[in-house]
């Protein structure tokens, strides 16, 4: 009979322990003040709120894009950014050479776009996105093209633009 009286007892004294902080907390919160509701003065409006978006982040747009899990390639060209000018808004594939010249100062190319408009080319001048006139011969130019992948590597190729002859020679 002592076991079971002892179960029970302990059971009980559980039960106690447990109930008396719950019964604290309820006399607590009945005894505690009525807090105050705040009254905004009669004839004052209370401050409208306007969400500024300019110059935020949208804040449903996923902190991670596609692009960024993508897998990268590492042997993909890598151009480099900025502005274009002159004859680098021209690969060599879209202008024709017409005419070669030899001056005191170094050969001098002649070239015309699909339009018909003329330019003039020297050697060491930037053409394309990544092209360099590297020699006018007596018959041709020379365009060496340097490209980066994104390891680093070095890609150099050259296009040559031949001068074609008029119908008439031979």
């Amino acid at each position: 009979m002592k076991n079971t009286d002892r179960q029970t007892g302990t059971a009980t004294g559980r039960m106690i322990r447990l109930a008396v902080p719950g019964i604290v907390l309820a006399m607590l919160l009945a005894t505690a003040p009525p807090r105050e509701a705040s009254v905004v003065p009669e004839g004052i409006a209370p401050p409208e709120f306007h969400y500024q978006i300019e110059n935020r982040a949208d804040p449903f747009e996923p902190f991670i894009t596609e692009k960024a899990t993508s897998v990268t390639n590492m042997n993909e060209i890598v151009d480099e950014e900025g502005p274009l000018t002159g004859m680098q808004l021209f690969e060599p594939g879209q202008l024709t050479l017409v005419a070669l010249m030899q001056s005191g100062e170094g050969n001098i190319a002649m070239v015309q776009d699909f339009s018909g408009k003329g330019y003039v080319l020297t050697e060491g001048m930037l053409i394309g996105r990544r092209g360099v006139v590297s020699q006018i011969k007596t018959n041709s130019v020379v365009i060496e093209e340097t490209a980066r992948t994104r390891a680093g590597k070095k890609i150099v190729t050259e296009k040559v633009m031949t001068l074609k002859k008029e119908e008439g020679e031979d």
